[in-house]
């Protein structure tokens, strides 16, 4: 249950979903029963005949941040670099400093300089690991003035896009929640993007009450595991916040024995890392790393919406964690031979 290889599973690279559904509540939905360990499948429009009444759903408001950037070096190299740190409040001009990924031919040298749109300068002033770099931004222009002008939606590593793709402004819209508010996250919380509009109020009609919680997707959540033992790895920090309304809301769920159901394992590790450190849910904010395996004590979800995750990755072990590593296997092996869509832009499946 701790070796990495037990999270292994075939994937089929056709399945790995390219672009979103045509309209976002169209995507199926694989439903899973913890109890019996049945299986079925469904659309995901068909939530609201899923949930009771007073259940509560618990969704992650992150917006991801345009934090890919192109530039050059001195010598005239491409570089791309995706920016990692999203401060709430701008950094003041001439103390821009923030960790980076940077993709060049080459690794930047510590003093070397970037040249970006708008006269803006990255001077690299750090190298970390896992291909950190730390660069100081200074110009005409702060930062996050050229991100807004010139910056790009960092999609994950495995949607591919050419130059000019005609799917690049679908991206725009269909890689953000209708939720996203809270900008700064450099991956969406996949989860929520098959909820529409009209979902959300078949969903209220149907007396599911629903709250917002915010964590800000980091990239470590698409570094790979490369560890044998599962316990051994470790997540990068990432910020979170809840307020006190859906605090409130939350915990009198939880008292009245009502469902709490989170969207996403964002919501998950948000609200479990809250219960232990307070005991119960009640606003806070800070940041986790918690990662969740199998044997973890769940005190808050009762259930859990969630996308197909990539095989021996962190995302798998909670799952697993929260449904059965068999059952979770199984439930995969059902996904790739009814040929669901994978991934970000994939299907989706709710475990109960």
């Amino acid at each position: 249950m701790y070796c990495l290889e037990d999270y292994n599973y075939h994937l089929p690279a056709q399945l790995i979903a390219q672009e979103p559904a045509l309209k976002r509540d169209e995507s199926r939905l694989l439903c899973v029963k913890r109890s019996t360990g049945q299986i079925a499948d469904y659309c995901f429009y068909d939530l609201p005949s899923l949930l009771r009444e007073g259940d509560l759903l618990v969704v992650n408001d992150a917006k991801v941040a345009p934090a890919k950037l192109y530039g050059q070096k001195e010598t005239g190299g491409r570089v791309e670099i995706l920016i990692l740190e999203h401060p709430v409040k701008p950094p003041k001009s001439g103390q821009d400093i923030r960790w980076c990924l940077v993709k060049a031919s080459k690794r930047p040298t510590i003093g070397s300089n970037i040249l970006f749109p708008h006269g803006l300068v990255g001077i690299v002033t750090g190298l970390g690991a896992n291909g950190r770099v730390q660069l100081k931004f200074e110009g005409k222009q702060t930062l996050n003035y050229v991100l807004k002008k010139r910056g790009c939606l960092p999609l994950p590593p495995y949607i591919k896009r050419e130059n000019k793709d005609r799917r690049s402004d679908t991206d725009r819209e269909r890689y953000q929640t209708i939720f996203s508010h809270f900008s700064g996250a450099v991956a969406a919380p996949t989860a929520g993007l098959h909820f529409t509009h009209g979902l959300l109020k078949a969903l209220q009609s149907a007396g599911v009450d629903i709250v917002s919680i915010t964590l800000l997707v980091g990239h470590d959540t698409f570094r790979p595991v490369r560890v044998k033992d599962i316990r051994e790895h470790h997540l990068g920090k990432e910020p979170y916040f809840v307020g006190r309304d859906a605090a409130t809301s939350i915990e009198r769920a939880k008292v009245e024995g009502r469902r709490i159901i989170a969207v996403g394992s964002t919501v998950v590790r948000t609200l479990e890392t809250i219960w232990k450190k307070k005991g119960e849910v009640v606003a806070d904010s800070g940041t986790t790393d918690l990662l969740i395996y199998p044997g973890f004590d769940f005190q808050v979800t009762d259930a859990l919406i969630t996308n197909f995750h990539l095989p021996r990755s962190s995302l798998l072990f909670l799952v697993a964690a929260f449904t059965g590593l068999d059952l979770t296997m199984k439930t995969y092996q059902w996904a790739v031979e009814r040929r669901y869509r994978f991934y970000s832009y994939g299907d989706a499946m709710m475990i109960i």
